[in-house]
């Protein structure tokens, strides 16, 4: 098994100000030719901090990818550390000299010596040309077989290198086998009942079969891995253990990969030419926000309102002040009055509708931070209900928009 570590190298990922995104984007590629990323590392614009970082991941991985540190400023020091470590000294490469030259006259930029020194590069590396930046990438081989790759920062830069020049290196210097993996999307069962309903089908699985419990707001994902295998028995025998537990959950099986509930009920909107509009209160437009950004929502989604102020619940969609009076703003007849009022309002076939306490504040001893209601408008009428959310605001949108949309889908199916 071929092992790889990831290095991100910068001060403004450690002190939160980027996210690192190229380490997933990485993993991803590496994950698909067969390499096994054993670590991701994210570390400062250091000498020592680098130096120290290839020490010891290099006794541990075949492989190191690297990004960032390769800019044309003197805290850009990555390229001069890794000429240090290598025992190279840095050269002009005339190439990279002319294209970082004419892409920047393109660009209607001088050439002035600070660019011109992206050209230097290590006199013993393989040199990485980058074709959408100025930085060229650096592969390096090391004692034992073992490959050191440095790659812009730049997350565009660093992914067409990795597609179009590390990758089918990589795949030409190691012997290669499969990872594989395979993922199930569950939901409308906890992840303890889920385990508890499939434990003998888990300890029946095969060795080198590893499962996975993925937690999301009311969806879990089963993962099986199998790694440095023969890719098509691995598939086979994957898809074989899958198909066992359509006889023991076949009513919580979403679909796979990147299924979710929002999209089986947009296949059901579509196959049947009905349409849905929205209602949110504490969800702020995160439902509507699921179906939209699917292509093709537009054939059943009909619009949504945002009714946070009392006042749009009563005079858009039509709640009854004496409903708010006596049942409360966050209230099942609220919930029901909003998710009827959107259906009037939109003339369409299904209406989804939230109302509840999102916090930090708002919260009592009746209502507590969390609680959220919500409802179904149909054709043959409206249902609601009320669910505890969590304690975090971001928690209690994400869960109350899942239940909502998996209300919906349990109505649907039914019908």
């Amino acid at each position: 098994m071929i092992h790889a570590t990831i290095i991100t190298i910068g001060d403004e990922i450690l002190i939160g100000q980027i996210v690192d995104t190229n380490s997933v984007s990485i993993a991803r590629r590496l994950n698909a030719i067969g390499i096994t990323v054993s670590e991701k590392l994210s570390i400062g614009d250091g000498r020592e901090q680098i130096l120290s970082a290839l020490d010891r991941t290099l006794q541990q991985s075949d492989v190191i990818i690297i990004t960032g540190g390769l800019g044309p400023t003197k805290d850009d020091i990555t390229k001069h550390t890794l000429a240090e470590y290598f025992s190279q000294t840095l050269v002009e490469n005339s190439d990279v000299a002319h294209q970082v030259e004419r892409m920047l006259a393109a660009r209607g930029i001088a050439f002035n010596s600070l660019n011109r020194a992206q050209a230097l590069v290590p006199d013993g590396c393989t040199v990485l040309f980058n074709h959408h930046g100025t930085a060229p990438g650096m592969w390096f081989e090391s004692a034992g077989n073992k490959v050191v790759v440095s790659l812009p920062g730049v997350p565009f830069e660093m992914e067409h290198l990795m597609e179009d020049e590390v990758i089918p290196r990589l795949k030409h210097h190691f012997s290669l086998h499969a990872n594989i993996h395979r993922t199930m999307i569950t939901a409308g069962i906890a992840e303890s009942m889920l385990a508890e309903r499939i434990a003998v089908w888990e300890d029946a699985l095969p060795p080198y079969l590893k499962l996975a419990y993925l937690p999301a707001p009311n969806v879990v994902r089963l993962r099986l891995s199998a790694y440095d295998v023969d890719e098509q028995s691995a598939r086979e025998r994957i898809e074989r253990e899958f198909s066992k537990l359509y006889t023991l959950i076949p009513d919580n099986i979403v679909g796979f990969e990147d299924a979710s509930i929002e999209q089986l009920v947009h296949r059901i909107l579509t196959s049947r030419g009905e349409t849905l509009a929205t209602a949110e209160s504490c969800t702020g437009g995160a439902i509507a926000s699921k179906f939209t950004a699917q292509a093709g929502a537009s054939a059943y989604f009909r619009g949504g309102v945002v009714s946070y102020a009392t006042e749009v619940k009563q005079h858009v969609l039509g709640v009854a002040a004496d409903i708010i009076e006596h049942q409360g703003v966050v209230s099942e007849a609220t919930a029901k009055a909003m998710a009827e009022g959107a259906r009037r309002l939109m003339q369409s076939d299904y209406a989804i509708a939230t109302t509840g306490i999102a916090g930090p504040s708002g919260g009592t001893a009746e209502h507590p931070v969390g609680e959220v209601c919500m409802a179904i408008a149909t054709p043959d009428g409206v249902e609601a209900t009320t669910r505890q959310c969590g304690t975090d605001r971001g928690q209690i949108i994400a869960r109350a928009t899942a239940y909502a949309i998996e209300m919906l889908y349990n109505k649907l199916k039914i019908e």
